[in-house]
């Protein structure tokens, strides 16, 4: 697999992932409204307004430094449960990607697996709890099945982001056994899980910023 993802256009995911969350603010905050703290989407638009802000100053830095000042930006700007996971995911994503300005498409599993075991250690969740789990581990999951299969960095990324779509989908049954909204037991069922469509969203946004420049 020749392409490579970028120091630029990884700079350009996280602006647009900036526009997307200040974009779905209201749905996700109505998402969350259902069965947590009703914050998610205030949260995650703050947050990454000021991932946004403080972005040009980092900018030519290498990829890893960019992304643990992404994570540390969220973890002291972010309430809530969203920012110290994002946080973490962000810092030990960047950890993974020490001195690289490009990142092959085993790169983007490699800081990708280390930002989930980083969500994994903090939320100590597992697949089926109806968390952000719930779309990251199958989206990791298809983009390293691409990838043994030789597929471009464009369809990993595609395969990356169908799976966390239906990651998504399939937390909406789920009864909550993490957070605020496992207080509600079996009310929690019903509903898509916040954090696991945030997730979906940071995917999306980076599979559109690569279809942008195929």
């Amino acid at each position: 697999m020749s392409e490579m993802l970028t120091k630029a256009q990884l700079v350009r995911w996280l602006e647009t992932s900036a526009d997307l969350f200040a974009a779905q603010k209201a749905y996700l905050t109505e998402l969350d409204s259902a069965i947590g703290d009703a914050d998610h989407g205030i949260n995650m638009a703050r947050g990454f307004a000021k991932v946004a802000e403080k972005l040009p100053s980092v900018a030519e830095s290498d990829i890893g430094n960019i992304l643990k000042t992404t994570g540390m930006t969220l973890m002291s700007s972010v309430g809530g449960a969203s920012g110290p996971l994002y946080g973490t995911f962000f810092m030990r994503a960047g950890q993974a990607a020490p001195d690289q300005d490009v990142l092959a498409a085993s790169d983007l599993a490699a800081i990708f697996e280390a930002g989930l075991a980083g969500l994994v250690q903090r939320g100590r969740a597992e697949v089926g709890d109806k968390t952000m789990i719930d779309a990251w581990t199958p989206a990791l999951a298809a983009l390293k099945a691409s990838i043994a299969a030789d597929e471009t960095l464009l369809e990993a990324l595609i395969a990356c982001v169908n799976a966390a779509e239906q990651g998504v989908q399939d937390s909406i049954p789920l009864i909550a056994k993490k957070g605020r909204a496992s207080y509600l037991g079996e009310r929690s069922a019903g509903h898509p899980d916040p954090g696991a469509t945030s997730s979906y969203y940071l995917l999306k946004v980076l599979l559109e910023t690569v279809k942008a420049d195929a």
